[in-house]
């Protein structure tokens, strides 16, 4: 049997339940006690009820909170690359493959959206110009 890590990180929505793995038990069941809720929103963490995590618990889940954040910023630049992408598949399709009719379905809900971000960009592109 391979090396069990000591903490399990089950992700959810804005961070993760940190279990405890335990198997040192008669049967060698794998036990996993959960000791602390991971939030990405806030960048912290709490315990779960009364328990106490050593020193080395506390490290693992900082470290594990800053390698996820660091994860999640990636991925968002990444979405951002591709709505760049889609943006552009987005005029092809309109100039050369879209009739009519499904012009007329999308054009007023991407010109709003199109004008809601060139209306942020401008805006934050004037403050980073002020600073």
């Amino acid at each position: 049997m391979t090396d069990l890590p000591e903490l399990y990180f089950r992700i959810r929505e804005n961070g993760a339940a940190v279990f405890r793995i335990n198997t040192a038990n008669r049967e060698r069941r794998i036990e996993m006690e959960q000791i602390a809720v991971v939030n990405t929103n806030r960048g912290d963490f709490k315990t779960q009820g009364d328990v106490t995590l050593t020193a080395a618990e506390e490290r693992v889940i900082t470290d594990w909170l800053q390698a996820r954040l660091t994860l999640l910023a990636a991925r968002d630049m990444d979405d951002i690359h591709r709505a760049i992408d889609h943006l552009n598949l987005t005029a092809q399709w309109a100039q050369a493959k879209a009739t009519d009719t499904q012009l007329e379905q999308v054009t007023d809900d991407l010109l709003m959206a199109m004008h809601d971000l060139r209306s942020v960009l401008v805006r934050k592109k004037a403050d980073r110009l002020q600073d």
